[in-house]
């Protein structure tokens, strides 16, 4: 089983930098030891114009039956004969990937003290894997490497050419290609997407494996599509590994979406004035929850929901002021929850502060008489987070079952986005971000909420509010109509 790697050079930066990358001379062929056979380093062309290296691993049949038996204690049962007759000598498959890890651990973790710049920066990559099992074909191939930035060929490999009828098997030829990505990242690819697609690990899994999944997995596991089959078939679907590893990947995915990690991209525009730097400004999370408790005390509201809490800042800011008598946080996740209660040390609140706080998991898709009776409910960067098909199911559970005076609604601004430079064309802010509205979509969706559940509402600015495109954030505050509203809830009563 191999697997090639090939980069293309311009003037200054050749090709053969990619033997600096690896940490393998291309003028050199190497030999490595494992504990399945031996792996081979070789270049088939090492030009300043292009370079390409492989890996080839010849396994020893005697060793795999010594040690896993064919595919292991990690897969399927194996038959008595499977254990010398299998096809681990020749397609990829976990093997490999260890082999990946193993000979290139230095370029998997994106180290090269020779060519540092090199091993940032991304680079035209083409991969090809000859003989790839792949457990659902050439569709989930796509599925899994296609959200990564690659584009991809997996063309299935006949079952005889001799006899077409026959069909396909389940090995496809896979070719990547790109040029967004670092060498570090796709070997990471590589690594845990292999064995997903074989998913037959040649090795017993343990509770290290959720370790080794999060390693290679950081920067774009958390938010990909395939997140739950990928942490299933990696872990050889062993339940409890599974569930820890999504447990921890929700909490990276949280981190991440955390006011506080997105701070720098919300300030990412530096303000001037006279060829001088200003004084930076406040972040945008907090300028947002400094505007959202303004509008609440002028709504005169004491007992407030904070819809879509995550981690508790909004709530933390609230209990700062007396005049809100009554919060409460809710959440979907479990883990957010458990987040929250430690910001606000709920353990250790005194008993009158903790009288005024509440956490409670709840899904805004659904409607909960638990949301009923509250002057205010905040939806702070809530909606972006949903499909467009289930914004009606929270307007109603919101608007039309819970029913509170006022409504917060704060989302981004998409037309400010160009304004960040680091932020790439197209990109919406967040990689959990469904969709971001431009101001007219916003007041448009506002004012048929409002219009259809009886609340009038009025917009603000939240952040520098520019003349071309607007502000970063834009806010919605609903009133409802007093008598419409009694009249409603007479009927529901």
């Amino acid at each position: 089983m191999f697997v090639t790697i090939s980069t293309t050079g311009t003037a200054g930066n050749p090709a053969t930098d990619l033997g600096y990358l690896l940490h393998k001379h291309p003028g050199k062929a190497q030999a490595f030891s494992t504990s399945y056979g031996t792996a081979h380093v070789f270049y088939p062309e090492a030009e300043e114009q292009r370079c390409t290296a492989a890996l080839l691993l010849e396994t020893d049949p005697v060793a795999l039956v010594r040690r896993g038996k064919g595919k292991g204690r990690g897969g399927a049962p194996d038959a008595a004969l499977a254990q010398y007759v299998n096809d681990r000598p020749y397609a990829a498959s976990s093997l490999l990937a260890v082999a990946l890890s193993t000979v290139f651990s230095s370029a998997l973790r994106g180290v090269c003290n020779a060519r540092p710049e090199r091993a940032a920066a991304p680079l035209p990559l083409r991969i090809e894997v000859p003989a790839l099992p792949a457990r659902g074909g050439p569709g989930l191939v796509r599925l899994l490497f296609e959200p990564l930035g690659w584009s991809v060929t997996a063309d299935p490999v006949a079952l005889d050419t001799e006899f077409p009828e026959w069909g396909d098997s389940r090995y496809v030829r896979l070719v990547l290609e790109s040029e967004a990505l670092t060498l570090a990242e796709a070997l990471r690819h590589l690594y845990v997407l292999l064995p997903v697609l074989d998913d037959a690990k040649h090795y017993w899994v343990s509770s290290e494996e959720v370790d080794k999944l999060l390693r290679a997995g950081e920067g774009w596991l958390p938010t990909h599509p395939e997140q739950q089959l990928i942490t299933s078939r990696y872990l050889s679907r062993r339940w409890s590994l599974t569930r820890q590893a999504r447990e921890r990947l929700e909490l990276v995915r949280l981190a991440e979406a955390d006011d506080s990690e997105v701070e720098d991209l919300d300030n990412a525009v530096p303000q001037e004035t006279d060829g001088e730097a200003e004084e930076k400004p406040a972040p945008l999370a907090v300028q947002r929850r400094e505007a959202i408790v303004a509008a609440l005390r002028a709504s005169g509201a004491a007992r407030v929901l904070d819809l879509g809490c995550g981690q508790g800042q909004l709530v933390q800011e609230l209990l700062k002021d007396v005049r809100f008598t009554e919060v409460v946080g809710v959440d979907v996740s479990v883990r957010a929850l458990t987040i929250a209660s430690r910001r606000l040390k709920l353990d250790r609140m005194g008993e009158r502060q903790a009288s005024r706080v509440k956490l409670f998991q709840g899904s805004l898709a659904y409607t909960d008489n638990r949301l009923k009776g509250y002057d205010a409910a905040v939806l702070s960067e809530v909606v972006e987070h949903l499909d467009l098909p289930r914004l009606p199911a929270l307007e109603y559970a919101v608007f039309g079952h819970a029913r509170p005076r006022t409504v917060l609604v704060t989302t981004p601004n998409v037309e400010y986005n160009v304004r960040w430079e680091t932020l790439p064309a197209g990109h919406v802010r967040h990689g959990d971000h469904r969709f971001e509205w431009t101001r007219e979509e916003f007041r448009g969706w506002a004012a048929d909420v409002a219009g259809r559940h009886g609340y009038g509402v009025e917009f603000a600015a939240v952040g520098p509010d520019d003349p071309e495109v607007g502000p970063p954030t834009q806010m919605a505050v609903f009133h409802r109509n007093d008598r419409t509203g009694t009249e409603k809830e007479a009927k529901a009563a």
